[in-house]
């Protein structure tokens, strides 16, 4: 009898021994670009020691569990985590606490965001818009800082408004005889909405209101609003409740809030920029923005927590990709192994631009980070010391902050989106599981694309002053500074000169990083022709700045990736880096977008060719042998990573069949509703369930 085509059982898949074959003789150190990826080694060190503690911690710790949890178990277990990490607030200093939310916010991003709230936005605003005088107050004296007294959250949206921050309606009229501000929400629009701790958890509230003075609206301005008292019930005229199941993250008690004039002090107000005397006297602030810097934070975070959650999940479909055999080679023999699915040409394409991805975001999250803390505190210091040339320098770097912060926002949440889903179809049936993680992970993640602005929002309102950078610099003579200060340079490149003109070049990071830019020169110029032919109306030119938007992501994320990889002391890693930047700019940026780049004659259709049938798929093959190490150095262990299917030692089908029979017991062999199935299946048959009268008999009994 042939047996030809017949499985083998003589030997049981074994995953694990492949991917610690890649892990043999490695050209990497993981260590060591962990140093990288995480900015010195210092820091790499501390996020090694918190994850170790969170790991042992038995509260804050996390297993397959988690994928079974109703609403209400999500929200005690969150509720719970948070008081464990209180007793971390008082032991931290307030950089390593803010790792410790990083981290959390990696595994159990619901934890993470519900605190966040309290300490992040809560606490931001108040930093951004209050005196010193009252961020003391707010934060130490009644010690929201240590998760104590009182907590707080974040009143910006509302049911009506939401990236129109302008537009929000709540009102705060001055009462001068009383010396109050009235909040007050006129209609079922200007209700708050999606207010994450609002439902449950929050005693205060900063309020964005429009400020009413005499009868006269100053806009909007920030107030701190008490939502319950010592004892945690509501305050006269506050009404609150629950929005619902949301699409993830139920572990949050986001909700909406009504105010029927709620009467504040006047010293409620915020008051750093925008100042209400006992007279009822109006101080407007220098730039009316800067009531949003609560947002910078937010969006700075987003972009550190889209490296993270990249590294995690492109980490689960490589180590899967390398462990799971599938199909035999058509060139093989009968005896032949079945092909792992890393070494198959199209699924390193699908995954190792991912690989690369996270790379590149790292540096620009460290970038990031670094800039919005110095700019903030160089604008404190000048508003403390009344130093107006200080301001006003301060107010630039806020404007070029806000450009950054929005496109890296918008555009690392949209990759990263991507990347989620797109690792979980690398991993075929059993990425749909929600052992996996890809599933739940998903859904708690994508709502980063439009809270603290939506990302379409976001890209068009940071074209809009690029394209007027452009037309100051072509009418005036501008010199533009910051990381847009290559726009002063348009004027020598309103052309249609390419600056890529072979596949080679696309090795040199430096002349594809000016490529990004002699693009975005050349689309802002268009964009600025179209808006003067059409009076100034930028609405004509929606579609040119959401592209603007996400190129000077790219610009930003690719720029300090290579200067990252220029300053760095371990020259064994940059033939590494350099190939995964290569990767990055040719997949994520020149392929994505070769239309406009051609468009605009940057690239030369012989080198869109090139790159895709070999660039692409050579910097692949080069990065392939090295791709189990390159994730390995994400440092991510397998509390953190909380993937049946990904972890480090690789045994994907015992650790899979183990996690379901944890979860799922054999033992119990009948469900719940085993009794209606039952019944079912039992039911009488249909003539008795007739009663007999559709029978012969009855027929002719009925038919005399």
């Amino acid at each position: 009898m042939s047996t030809k085509g017949v499985v083998s059982y003589s030997a049981a898949p074994n995953p694990a021994a492949l991917l610690q074959k890649e892990r043999e003789n490695p050209s990497v150190d993981p260590v060591k670009m962990n140093y990288f990826l995480e900015g010195s080694k210092e820091r790499s060190e501390l996020i090694r020691s918190i994850v170790q503690q969170m790991e042992r911690d038995p509260v804050l710790a996390t297993n397959a569990s988690y994928y079974h949890m109703t609403k209400d178990q999500e929200r005690e277990l969150t509720a719970l985590k948070i008081g464990r990490l209180a007793s971390y607030v008082e032991t931290d200093n307030l950089d390593d606490f803010q790792r410790r939310l990083s981290i959390i916010g990696l595994f159990d991003p619901q934890v993470g965001t519900r605190l966040g709230i309290n300490l992040g936005l809560f606490l931001s605003c108040i930093r951004g818009n209050g005196t010193a005088e009252q961020l003391q107050y707010w934060a130490f004296h009644k010690e929201t800082v240590y998760i104590k007294g009182i907590y707080g959250c974040f009143g910006m949206t509302e049911m009506a408004h939401g990236s129109n921050v302008m537009g929000l309606e709540t009102t705060a009229t001055f009462d001068k005889e009383n010396d109050e501000f009235i909040i007050n929400t006129p209609h079922i629009g200007a209700t708050k909405w999606w207010i994450g701790g609002a439902a449950h958890s929050s005693t205060h509230c900063t309020v964005y209101a429009r400020l009413i003075v005499d009868g006269e609206d100053y806009g909007v301005k920030t107030f701190v609003v008490p939502l319950r008292d010592a004892d945690h019930n509501l305050m006269p005229g506050v009404t609150v409740g629950d929005i619902g199941p949301k699409m993830g993250r139920d572990g949050i008690d986001n909700g909406w809030i009504q105010f029927s004039d709620v009467r504040i002090p006047r010293f409620f107000m915020l008051q750093k920029f925008c100042k209400v005397s006992r007279d009822g006297d109006v101080t407007l602030p220098p730039l009316e923005q800067l009531a949003y810097s609560a947002l910078l934070g937010g969006r700075v975070m987003m972009v550190l927590d889209s490296y993270r959650m990249s590294a995690r999940f492109v980490t689960v479909a490589l180590r899967y990709a390398v462990g799971r055999r599938q199909f035999k080679p058509s060139d093989g023999s009968e005896e032949s192994l079945e092909t792992q699915l890393i070494d198959y040409p199209l699924h390193q394409r699908r995954l190792l631009p991912y690989l690369a991805q996270s790379y590149v975001i790292s540096a620009a999250a460290l970038k990031l980070e670094t800039t919005i803390e110095n700019t903030l505190n160089d604008l404190d210091a000048a508003v403390e010391t009344d130093d107006l040339d200080g301001i006003m320098k301060s107010i630039d770097d806020m404007k070029s902050l806000f450009i950054d912060s929005s496109s890296l926002k918008a555009t690392c949440t949209w990759l990263t989106a991507e990347l989620i889903d797109q690792c979980r179809q690398t991993c075929g049936g059993h990425g749909y599981s929600s052992y996996s993680g890809f599933g739940k992970a998903y859904n708690d993640w994508v709502v980063q694309c439009t809270w603290e602005g939506d990302n379409t929002v976001l890209c068009i309102s940071i074209g809009k002053p690029l394209v007027k950078h452009v037309m100051a610099v072509i009418n005036d003579g501008k010199v533009v500074k910051g990381s847009s200060s290559f726009l002063t340079d348009v004027k020598d490149y309103l052309n249609d000169k390419p600056v890529i003109t072979s596949v080679s070049d696309l090795s040199d990071l430096r002349k594809v990083l000016r490529a990004i830019e002699v693009l975005l020169m050349r689309l802002c110029y268009q964009a600025s022709t179209v808006v003067k032919v059409n009076k100034g109306n930028f609405d004509y030119v929606g579609g040119e700045m959401l592209v603007i938007g996400k190129l000077k992501a790219h610009h930003y994320m690719l720029k300090e990736f290579i200067e990252r990889v220029e300053s760095i002391e371990d020259k064994s890693l940059v033939p590494h880096l350099l190939n995964l930047g290569r990767l990055y700019g040719a997949s994520h940026v020149l392929d994505k977008f070769s239309g406009d780049f051609l468009a605009y004659s940057v690239l030369t259709t012989n080198v869109v060719s090139e790159m895709s049938g070999y660039f692409i798929p050579d910097m692949c093959k080069a990065i392939r042998p090295h791709c189990i190490m390159l994730s390995d150095s994400f440092q991510q262990s397998d509390m953190l990573i909380n993937s049946s299917i990904g972890n480090y030692d690789g045994n994907i089908y015992e650790n899979y069949f183990n996690t379901v029979k944890t979860n799922n017991p054999p033992s119990n062999m009948k469900a719940p509703y085993s009794a209606k199935f039952e019944a079912l299946l039992n039911r009488a048959s249909k003539e008795i369930r007739d009663r007999g009268e559709k029978s012969e008999e009855a027929a002719e009994i009925l038919s005399k």
